[in-house]
Order: structure tokens, then C-alpha cells, then sequence
């Protein structure tokens, strides 16, 4: 089966699904409602199944040349300094680390040219049983399928799911910053209440991330950086300084929020992805990744069902039990490492853990969100 689809939204998930319908042979128009295609300055890591899941987009070596391996699940710490856990290049699998720009790089090259339209910001979406027509400030087009994948404030979501709960904001907040800086492992450390995470980029550069708790969502500083600062204070060494090197226009200070279970991904002829679907807190580092595999999987279905109807079922029947797994996970995950009453508990039991046994439990294999296998998709056509 081969057809037209409309992707809205232009980030790494949506650019994933472009890439996924031109290998199955499909044309897609990608809607983004930026003037401009870019990602924001933060960084992220990709687990192994991510990997997978690129491999099978074939972008996986472009990828690795963009990554750099990030040994922050592995080595974990005390604010003041003492190791949980460590491990050393070789005596454990890395994650990649990535600026969001670079793989979001990656991914924009893939596409075909003239498929992305900036500045399109979505207003409508009608369909009946032979097509689904969207519109956006300036046109419109008719296509066999639409995929939401305009994030976690999806106007597409809202259209068509009105009665899907909002964003779910969860008691946290975080600040975020790229900086220079050479030749930083990766680490997470565990404070009372809160915890820093630093994944080394490409260019020499490394990115930052403050977790704590915040009651309320929406409080602002008038100097983040000063703030994030004053948090860590007294923290061990490069987190201090980790901060100061960061310009401060580059600090970004975001909530955290993931989204309740959806009863299915698909409305007719429309299908969400990725945070549109199954927005996630960062603490499992599957946000992404996870909208790389659903991009994969609807392909994989729009590629070996014989109609619509049957792929996106499909589709539906095999994201959604384990995105929504991931996001009760990320979930879970966040409360334990950000509560001040579990903190003593929790650095315990990590440090008895023998060292060989903690980095068994991290290696490719090691948990069920990494085992996970791409399905198959076809080479990209070959044009003349």
C-alpha cells in the first residue's frame, strides 16, 4: 500500500515519520508551524533501542557520527562527590548523547527536499471515509492519512481527542543549559529533592539539567541562571562550574508534564506520534526515542497491510500498551528520584548493588524498554 500523508509538526518525531513514509514508498507534506526548522538549544540520549529504530530509518550511522557516548547511567554520585556507581569507558555500554539539534539534523537530510513547509499552523482537520483534508493559516491539502506529531500541545490531538485530558503537569520543574566543555563522562547525581545530569555533546560541549520539585508550575526567576546557581550550591565539582560557563540567555527553564492514557491513537484516517500521543517525563531518557520507534512501526504497518484500516489498528495495538508502560515508568521513575523522603533509601540500595551486577542491568539487553527490535523496512525508492 502506498499513498500521500500530512505530518504535522517538524521535530525530531515528526521528521521521523517523513523519513519512515518515503523508505514504504509514500509522498508526505510535513506542517510546521515555526517560521523556521530548528530544535531548541538542550540535550538528550539516546537508549539502545533508539539506536535501532534509526538503524532501521537508515540513519543510524549518520546518527553515531553526530553522538557521543555518555556514561551517565552508570555513574552516579553524591552532591558531594562520592561515587554510587561508576563506571569507565569499556566496562559499560554507553547511551549516545545529542545535542537536539544535531539529531534533528540527521533526520532533516533524510527527508526529501521541498516536503517541509514552515510556518504552517494548523486550524482544521476533516475527513471522511475516502480522504482526510487539513488546513492552516494560507492552504490546505487532501491526503490518505494525517499524523500528529505536534507534541505535547498537539492542535491535532485537541481537534480530534476533545475530550483527552491536558498535559498533566507533575510537580517538577527543571533547568537546562549547553555549554563548552571537554571531556566529561556523563553522571547523575542524586541529591534530597533533586537531582543534575550531564551528557557530554559533539564540538566540545556539554549539556546540564537541574530536576527538582516545585509545587506550582509557571514560577519564573528573574535571573534562572543566578537560581540555578544558588541550588547547587555547594555541589561537587564540574556542576558549579558547569553553570557559570553557561551564557544566560542559553538556561532554559521548563516544567515538567506527561499526558494521561489515550483509549487509542487513531481517528479515522488520523494517527498521533510521539508526544502527541504519549508526551513522558525525561527520567527514563525515552521521549524521543520512543516517537523515533512509533514512526518505524506505523511505516512497518503502512507497508505490510493490505489497507488503511488494518495498519492503523495495527499501529494502535502495538504502540500504545508500550508507550504508555514507558510514560507510567518515567513517571515513577521521577517521584522516586525527586523525593527528599526516599533519597537516603534509594542512594543506599544503589551503592550495595554490586558493580558488575548494576552494569549488567545497563547493557543493550538489560531492561525491557532497550530490548526492543525495529520491524524491517523496505530500502528508499531509487529515482532517476
Amino acid at each position: 500500500m502506498t499513498g500521500r500523508a500530512i505530518v504535522t509538526g517538524g521535530g525530531i518525531g515528526g521528521l521521523a515519520a517523513a523519513v519512515a513514509l518515503h523508505r514504504i514508498g509514500w509522498q508526505a507534506t510535513v506542517l510546521e508551524r515555526a517560521p523556521e526548522l530548528r530544535e531548541i538549544g538542550a540535550g538528550m540520549s539516546q537508549a539502545p533501542n533508539a539506536m535501532r529504530a534509526l538503524d532501521a530509518l537508515g540513519v543510524g550511522e549518520q546518527a553515531r557520527a553526530a553522538g557521543v557516548p555518555t556514561y551517565s547511567a552508570t555513574n552516579l554520585l553524591l552532591p558531594d562527590g562520592r561515587h554510587l556507581q561508576r563506571a569507565r569507558p569499556g566496562e559499560a555500554t554507553p547511551l549516545l548523547a545529542f545535542h537536539r539539534a544535531d539529531l534533528h539534523r540527521v533526520l532533516l537530510e533524510a527527508v526529501p527536499p521541498g516536503w517541509v513547509r514552515t510556518g504552517a499552523q494548523v486550524t482544521g482537520v476533516r475527513q471522511d471515509e475516502r480522504a482526510v483534508t487539513v488546513t492552516w493559516n494560507g492552504g490546505q491539502a487532501t491526503a490518505d492519512l494525517v499524523i500528529g506529531a505536534d507534541g505535547i500541545h498537539s492542535t491535532v490531538r485537541r481537534l480530534l481527542w476533545p475530550d483527552a485530558p491536558s498535559p498533566r503537569y507533575l510537580g517538577r520543574t527543571a533547568w537546562l543549559g549547553v555549554t563548552s566543555a571537554v571531556d566529561l563522562p556523563g553522571s547523575i547525581t542524586m541529591g534530597p529533592g533533586a537531582y543534575f545530569l550531564i551528557h557530554p555533546l559533539g564540538g566540545d560541549r556539554a549539556y546540564w539539567a537541574y530536576v527538582t520539585t516545585s509545587p506550582q508550575p509557571a514560577v519564573r526567576y528573574d535571573d534562572e541562571k543566578a537560581e540555578a546557581a544558588h541550588r547547587v550550591r555547594g555541589w561537587h565539582d564540574p556542576i558549579p562550574a558547569l553553570i557559570a560557563a553557561t551564557p544566560p540567555e542559553a538556561v532554559i527553564h521548563v516544567d515538567i508534564c506527561d499526558l494521561d492514557p489515550l483509549p487509542t491513537y487513531v481517528r479515522g484516517r488520523v494517527a498521533l506520534l510521539g508526544d502527541a500521543a504519549h508526551a513522558m517525563s525525561p527520567d527514563r531518557g525515552q521521549g524521543a526515542g520512543q516517537s523515533i520507534e512509533d514512526a518505524v512501526v506505523l511505516a512497518a504497518a503502512l507497508a505490510g497491510e493490505p489497507g488503511l484500516d488494518e495498519a492503523l489498528r495495527r499501529y494502535d495495538a502495538e504502540r500504545r500498551p508500550r508507550t504508555q508502560a514507558t510514560v507510567r515508568g518515567a513517571r515513577a521513575d521521577g517521584r522516586r528520584s525527586t523525593s527528599p523522603a526516599l533519597h537516603k533509601l534509594m542512594t543506599t540500595m544503589i551503592r550495595l548493588v554490586p558493580g558488575p551486577v548494576w552494569r549488567k542491568g545497563l547493557n543493550p539487553d538489560g531492561n525491557a524498554t532497550w530490548r526492543w527490535r525495529p520491524p524491517s523496512l523496505p530500502a528508499p525508492p531509487v529515482h532517476s
